[in-house]
């Protein structure tokens, strides 16, 4: 499935003052230098994740392992990502993202609870957020950054999963929710398609 073309959102003076907060996350651009062409290829990319798994794994089935839905808070930088208090209710979704029943990506998606009326979010179960997200037609996607540091949101889950080479985010826009999208790429993958360690 192609991907509809959607507006990349440019980086505002306020948001470079609150990414100073993100002590772990760096614009993908300044991230480069330490990244092979390889893995710039799959972190800086801004079309479907869902579909460029799906085409490297070539035979092998792709699908999503619903690890965690809930409604909680989101964590501080997650919060500052979207503009919302750290206090403020927001839905949860968790997942590993898998390719010949392994684990490639673990992702997790943060939305503020009060946007998420009528959008169906809620009922996705193992269906793929990106089949759904690329789909909208006013999508607008934010600036991606990058990141070394190991996902915090796996770590009752660790059995299941292998170290994270490189994490990537963002935040989207549509129709009034702001979605922040967390993709943390695994050394499973990085076996599986002989990437580098960087």
């Amino acid at each position: 499935m192609n991907a509809p073309t959607f507006r990349q959102a440019s980086l505002v003076p306020h948001q470079l003052v609150t990414h100073r907060l993100f002590t772990h996350w760096l614009p993908v651009a300044a991230a480069r230098p330490g990244m092979s062409a390889p893995w710039w290829q799959w972190v800086a990319s801004k079309d479907s994740l869902t579909t460029r798994l799906t085409v490297a794994g070539d035979i092998k089935a792709f699908r999503v392992q619903l690890l965690r839905q809930t409604v909680g808070f989101p964590l501080r930088d997650e919060a500052l990502a979207l503009g919302i208090a750290p206090r403020r209710y927001a839905w949860l979704r968790e997942v590993a993202l898998c390719v010949g029943n392994k684990p490639w990506v673990v992702a997790r998606s943060v939305a503020p609870l009060s946007q998420l009326q009528g959008k169906g979010l809620e009922g996705l179960g193992e269906r793929s957020l990106g089949s759904w997200l690329f789909r909208q037609p006013d999508l607008v996607r934010g600036p991606l950054y990058a990141t070394r540091h190991q996902p915090r949101f796996v770590v009752e889950q660790s059995a299941l999963l292998a170290d994270s080479v490189w994490g990537r985010r963002s935040v989207f826009q549509h129709s009034g929710l702001s979605l922040l999208v967390q993709e943390y790429f695994l050394s499973s993958m990085a076996d599986d398609l002989d990437l580098p360690s960087r």
